[in-house]
């Protein structure tokens, strides 16, 4: 009987876990890691702080998955020792489990600038349900916040900030919202009509120190204003959790670095998630992470597969605003593109082509047509024929299926 040791269980080593019993349904499988939840989405730990959805509702698998998976999940457990020579793996429980196969999917961590002041009370980063939860019970008491970093989370946490009531200002260091999935013109259409709900924008800006005593008082921009706030909350990006791979001396770049089987240099041991790095590409977002657990659960019962890389894809629904962006998106507008247009309604339409293909796509207000959008850009569809109409309002999209 195969042993499997998973550390962590979010959508990387969760889909390893399933992968894995669909191929071998006698091993041993454990999982551990340090929440006290089983596997939840964090996609949804905005709608959370907004009071939208409870605890039960973020929970994606219940206990009772695991005990019909055969799956043993070590909740509050996280492994701290790995021994490659007994391939075994210690935890905080000083206890040592075996395996024959190893995956590491630890995920990430916000990443906190190095700004003055950041360990006052009352600033936060968001990346688990513990995190929410202290969020959400300091905010009881905020009329104002500053987040720093105008990316999808930090839009999306915002959101959830100005449902409580609270007045939100965003701090950007890039001169536009979303940088990696907004051109200019888009980017410009969204602020608009966030300011239309009430967020104030700092584009350009770079925080230079947090203020107050013993809570945080307010944020100082350089060559700016201080604005004033009751709460900050860094949105700056991720950085992977990476002391396992080093201690197991992995290859690695921005991330620990897999072949396509998602395999380590070291045998036997994997890794998927936010901690990988694949063909020079760190991806830190959930359909990898989910495809990537798929392939090495796949691999390391012995099966068969691999992973080809994953199409950049985000999308952002802040208050009824729907936002899809995959690709390349070509902000240099070095590409030929189909856009349409209208401010009035707040919509925002771009198709991204090379040679006929659709290579990139922003869709934003309408995102009509965008499953087989997207399935056309995986498939390479060359889509020269609907070039004339293909953003004409009530085309049929089921034209680039057939």
């Amino acid at each position: 009987m195969r042993r499997y040791v998973i550390v962590g269980n979010g959508v990387a080593g969760t889909t390893a876990a399933e992968s894995i019993r669909q191929v071998d349904k006698a091993g041993k499988i454990d999982i551990f890691t340090d929440e006290p939840q089983p596997f939840y989405t964090r996609i949804r730990l905005p709608e959370y702080l907004a009071g939208e959805v409870d605890e039960e509702k973020l929970v994606v698998h219940k206990p009772g998955w695991y005990h019909e998976h055969s799956i043993e999940l070590h909740l509050e457990e996280p492994v701290v020792l790995v021994d490659p020579e007994k391939r075994e793996v210690q935890t905080t429980k000083q206890a040592a489990y075996p395996y024959d196969r190893l995956l590491l999917a630890t995920g990430s961590h916000p990443f906190v600038p190095p700004v003055k002041g950041a360990a006052k009370r009352g600033v936060f980063t968001l990346r688990s349900l513990k995190d929410a939860e202290k969020i959400r019970e300091y905010a009881a008491s905020t009329k104002k916040a500053v987040l720093i970093g105008g990316g999808v989370l930090g839009l999306e946490v915002g959101n959830g900030l100005r449902r409580l009531g609270i007045e939100v200002s965003v701090v950007e260091f890039f001169p536009r919202l979303l940088p990696r999935q907004m051109d200019v013109p888009g980017s410009e259409l969204l602020k608009r009509q966030m300011e239309t709900m009430g967020f104030r924008f700092y584009l350009g800006a770079r925080s230079k120190e947090i203020v107050g005593k013993a809570r945080v008082e307010g944020v100082v921009l350089e060559e700016g204003p201080t604005l004033p706030c009751d709460m900050l909350l860094f949105s700056a990006g991720i950085r992977p959790n990476l002391d396992l791979a080093r201690s197991l001396d992995l290859e690695i770049e921005r991330g620990a670095v897999v072949n396509d089987h998602l395999e380590t240099k070291r045998p036997g041991v994997y890794a998927a998630g936010d901690l990988v790095e694949h063909r020079g590409l760190f991806y830190g977002i959930w359909p990898a992470s989910q495809k990537q657990g798929e392939i090495a659960g796949i691999n390391m019962a012995g099966g068969e597969a691999s992973y080809q890389g994953t199409v950049m894809s985000n999308r952002l629904k802040v208050a009824g605003i729907d936002l899809i962006s995959s690709g390349n998106i070509d902000s240099d507008r070095n590409l030929k593109d189909l856009v349409r247009k209208d401010e009035g309604k707040f919509v925002y339409r771009r198709l991204v082509l090379e040679g006929g293909v659709i290579v990139g796509c922003i869709l934003m207000g309408d995102i009509s047509g965008h499953r087989e959008i997207l399935h056309a850009m995986e498939n390479r569809r060359d889509v020269t024929a609907f070039k004339g109409d293909i953003l004409a309002e009530g085309f049929d999209f089921q034209k680039l299926e057939r």
